[in-house]
């Protein structure tokens, strides 16, 4: 790692950093939605107590990150290490989750995820805080975290396909057996890329003899405060869909055997967009291009609210437009948020921010599952039930009209707050 000036990126450069976001993003699926039901149907444990772990695990999982964040930028100067260790726990948890023993699956279970969940953590904090120090050109840092989302993306649709397709020649515990055994040398090589490239990429050091700053005087800063709670804000509105996809394809839709098809258009509809968005952010500025993708989100996933039953084409076309507007969410605020690093010099803060970053992408989605499902509740709805006209107009209003709103609030937020977000402060 080496203090150098700011210089254009290149294809190759962008795809050594970006190449370790595929092992990420391709874990999720299988930890989060597969062994789930890999533990449920074939070793036959409780639904309800998966769950419960489950949620706990998550909770845990939110609330580790800002240690990890504040141990990773005390320890900056050993980040190999600190990503080794990291990629260690999330290759280790992946293969136990899918070797569990004979006796006490369950708890093996809640260990096993704990394990690859903390890695997976100590891993993409540190990853996305190379992302903040890389010292590029300002219109090069969307293509920055555009090439490593893009490459989360390609992970994620693997990840959605890969196990239904080894699972075909065989058992499920074989299946996943052969995930998990090729799953560790694509780790192992991406890690191995990833800190090749850090050893002679032009990384902004902390500042030497400035200490970190305090938590308190961390968040209470005007610019990290609108940032955070718009970025908070729009990621609970998509976090509402994605728990209630599955349910409204299925129970509103009725179209469950087309899932893996919508999920496929939408994901790679966000990865397709990712250059629209790098040349928009280039030539409008990162918060105004951010705006327009909020105003695309609503314009096209509102639509989503009048579909009925058997509308299949109708709804594939929101997964492609509203999958543009995926792009810009995750290319778009961690671009932003490195500008702000290096423009207020918080580069001995840059871990503690993304895990910032990452605590509100994760209590976002653990608030939207406990009241998306909650307040269906409430008009009656079960899932895989009977659907009334009534349940349906609930069902539809909760899985669209919600996080439009919500969308709408937070697109009025960068309008109105626009000039303090493009701010370019004199750092102190």
């Amino acid at each position: 790692m080496t203090d150098q000036p700011a210089r254009p990126v290149t294809r190759a450069t962008l795809a050594a950093y970006g190449v370790m976001a595929f092992p990420l993003a391709f874990a999720g699926l299988p930890i989060y939605l597969h062994a789930p039901d890999f533990y449920a149907v074939t070793l036959q444990q409780p639904v309800a107590a998966l769950g419960s772990v489950l949620l706990v695990l998550r909770l845990i999982d939110a609330l580790q990150d800002p240690l990890i964040g504040s141990l990773s930028d005390r320890f900056h100067d050993r980040r190999p290490a600190i990503l080794a260790i990291g990629a260690v726990m999330l290759g280790l948890g992946f293969w136990m989750l899918f070797h569990p023993p004979a006796t006490l699956p369950l708890l093996w279970f809640a260990g096993s995820v704990l394990v690859c969940t903390t890695g997976f953590s100590v891993v993409s904090i540190n990853y996305q805080a190379l992302g903040g120090l890389w010292r590029a050109l300002p219109a090069d840092r969307t293509r920055v975290t555009a090439s490593r989302e893009a490459f989360g993306l390609v992970g994620l649709l693997i990840a959605a396909i890969l196990p239904t397709v080894l699972a075909s020649g065989g058992s499920p515990a074989r299946a996943f057996h052969w995930l998990a055994l090729g799953y560790l040398p694509v780790l192992a090589i991406c890690y191995g890329v990833l800190v090749r490239w850090m050893h002679t990429a032009p990384l902004t050091p902390p500042e030497a003899g400035r200490d970190g700053t305090g938590w308190w005087t961390l968040l209470r800063d005007r610019w990290r405060g609108l940032f955070f709670a718009l970025t908070g804000l729009n990621t609970f509105a998509s976090a509402v869909p994605a728990v209630l996809v599955l349910f409204f394809i299925r129970d509103r839709l009725d179209a469950e055997a087309y899932t893996g098809l919508f999920l496929l258009i939408y994901f790679l509809s966000g990865v397709l967009s990712m250059p629209l968005w790098t040349r928009l952010a280039r030539g409008l500025g990162k918060v105004r291009a951010w705006q327009i993708s909020l105003a695309v989100a609503i314009l096209t996933f509102s639509g989503a609210a009048f579909l009925q039953q058997g509308d299949l084409i109708a709804y594939a076309l929101v997964c492609a437009l509203s999958g543009l507007a995926l792009g810009a969410d995750l290319a778009l605020p961690p671009a932003i948020l490195a500008d702000h690093i290096e423009a207020d010099r918080r580069q001995g803060e840059a871990s503690r921010l993304f895990s910032i970053m990452a605590f509100v992408s994760k209590s976002a989605l653990a608030l939207a599952t406990g009241l998306a499902l909650p307040l269906l509740g409430l008009f009656g709805y079960q899932p895989d039930g009977v659907v009334t006209p009534g349940l349906a107009l609930g069902l539809s209003l909760t899985y669209a009209g919600i996080p439009c709103l919500l969308k709408l609030l937070a697109l009025v937020g960068l309008i109105v707050f626009e000039k303090d977000l493009a701010l370019n402060r004199t750092p102190v």
